[in-house]
């Protein structure tokens, strides 16, 4: 296993910011929480973005007259450019200061969303969500790299826990919230992205007044190459993913040209880093066999993650037909599952320093909780959906916010910004192929279970379909016949219970990587300067 050196010749300011927590004066436990506060509060924003459009997103596509190709992008948008710009902001993050790129990624995100709240087409709504995106991938891969600039790697875990409960909170909250304002007469689905400007704001002033990191000057040269052929690559990738099976055959001239090119310019995007003096993703880190292994386990966490909270609402509303707000209310289960686990988790592993047992218990849970979910129906009892949501819960807290932990753990002050990007790139990176992927998936399943239950209905059923006004988007039950509506309801479940089935062997590959791990206790004090003192940016291999 390799391990990167920590050093003092490092670049930019990320080395003095650390000292924050490695230095002679150490933050005490309420100068943390109060830096903290305003951070939680921008990771809440962040999430709330996601998931309070989710259960949002059936009324919305129906009004903007979009189809399950539209409710995917606008999934994928936002996952889109906050995967390609996650490691430029952690790059930037070592180069600039790190107070003033997480507001710089706030403003940013108050202005996709309120652009986002007046889109008058799925295009434009799925342009903000590209645009908020980029502020979100700022957020989200800024706080964990000022909680480390922070906190000694010990201590990460208690914090991490608070992490992984915003986490939570918002997840359970945004469904919740964004049922209760599509419910709402008086309000509607746009005021899903008006809401959350205002915590936005709040958290702005809050990190103005409250986080205090220190600032070096320097003369500095940003990637923008690599950031521009990497956001290309997966760009590519995704678009291919999307519309294969549908535009054009998964084995086509436009599937070669397309993967060919996404590898070309992946091609690329490692010969530019090779040479940068900047890299946003410097690949010395990848010689180091744990940040290698927690990556690829984020990359599969990714999928597992984002398959759950998805594709949950289209099951809720479209195959047991509830309303927005209750199924953010059933919902529930698998958010208590994670808020639960990511708290434990993070205080235990403070107290033992161990970390390795969680993220492979993890794994295995997600794994099960995945592949149980995958054999739901339309009219599958509640109880059972719901233990089974808990498990998923339970597996993903142990895993998302641990696998950054245990990377930041092996790496130099002035790598845990890149590091903890790449970490969070991957998972970024998985979630946005996976939803793509999973949404063609689920799309063409829903219509081969809708084309078998018409003709078991006989010849009337497709003129009756025509009646209720599909066109093949996003179905209002409300105006189908009760006969087609039992047909659609059964085809959604089916096919949303299929997408969880795809799912569970990318969580058990995340458990199988995870194995491979190895363990290495946090360190329970400050970094010291002789260890700060070694080769710059020296990768070094541990030959056991």
């Amino acid at each position: 296993m390799a391990s990167t050196t920590p050093e003092t010749g490092v670049r930019g300011g990320s080395a003095k910011e650390g000292d924050l927590a490695s230095g002679g004066a150490p933050m005490t436990h309420k100068q943390i929480m109060e830096a903290l506060s305003g951070l939680l509060l921008g990771m809440f924003v962040a999430i709330l973005s996601s998931t309070i459009v989710s259960n949002a997103l059936p009324q919305i596509i129906t009004d903007l007259g979009g189809g399950q190709s539209a409710y995917t992008w606008v999934v994928t948008a936002a996952l889109l450019s906050m995967t390609a710009t996650t490691p430029l902001w952690g790059k930037l993050a070592d180069l600039f200061s790190k107070k003033l790129l997480v507001q710089i990624a706030l403003l940013i995100y108050v202005a996709g969303s309120v652009v986002a709240g007046l889109s008058q087409s799925t295009g434009m709504l799925i342009a903000c969500r590209v645009v908020q995106g980029i502020g979100v991938g700022g957020l989200t891969a800024l706080s964990q790299i000022i909680l480390a600039a922070m906190i000694a790697p010990r201590e990460r875990g208690r914090y991490s826990g608070y992490l992984g409960a915003t986490f939570a909170v918002a997840t359970v909250g945004g469904p919740l919230l964004g049922g209760v304002i599509t419910d709402t007469e008086w309000l509607g689905w746009r005021w899903c992205f008006y809401v959350g400007v205002p915590f936005a704001i709040i958290a702005l002033v809050v990190l103005q007044k409250t986080l205090k990191l220190p600032v070096v000057k320097r003369q500095v040269k940003v990637d923008w190459a690599g950031a521009l052929f990497i956001s290309a690559a997966v760009s590519l990738l995704l678009i291919w993913v999307t519309f294969a099976g549908d535009k054009y055959d998964w084995m086509s001239w436009q599937t070669a040209v397309m993967v060919l090119g996404a590898v070309v310019l992946g091609a690329v995007f490692v010969l530019v880093e090779s040479r940068a003096s900047e890299p946003i993703i410097p690949l010395r880190l990848f010689r180091n066999r744990t940040i290698t292994l927690a990556s690829l386990a984020s990359l599969f966490v990714g999928v597992a993650m984002f398959a759950g909270t998805v594709f949950f609402s289209q099951y809720f509303q479209l195959a047991r037909n509830e309303s927005p707000t209750m199924s953010g209310v059933l919902t529930i289960p698998m958010i208590a599952g994670l808020f639960v686990s990511s708290t434990v988790s993070g205080l235990v592993i403070t107290k033992t320093g161990r970390w390795k047992a969680w993220l492979v218990s993890g794994g295995a849970l997600a794994a099960g909780g995945l592949g149980l979910l995958g054999t739901i129906r339309y009219d599958t009892e509640y109880w059972h959906i719901a233990l089974f949501m808990a498990l998923l819960g339970l597996g993903l807290g142990m895993m998302m916010q641990n696998l950054v932990l245990c990377t930041q753990n092996q790496v130099a002050p002035a790598d845990l910004g890149a590091a903890s990007s790449v970490v969070t790139f991957f998972r970024s990176l998985g979630g946005a192929i996976g939803v793509s992927a999973l949404g063609a998936v689920m799309a063409h399943r829903v219509t081969d279970y809708v084309k078998e239950g018409l003709a078991e209905l006989g010849p009337k059923a497709a003129a009756a379909m025509g009646q209720g006004g599909t066109g093949g988007g996003i179905p209002d039950m409300d105006k189908l016949p009760t006969p087609i509506r039992t047909v659609m309801e059964d085809a959604y479940g089916h096919g949303v219970a299929d997408v969880f089935l795809y799912s569970a062997p990318f969580a058990l590959l995340a458990f199988v990587v995870t194995l491979f791990i190895k363990e290495v206790a946090l360190k329970s004090g400050p970094v010291k300067a002789a260890e700060k003192s070694a080769a710059d940016e020296k990768v070094t291999a541990d030959a056991r």
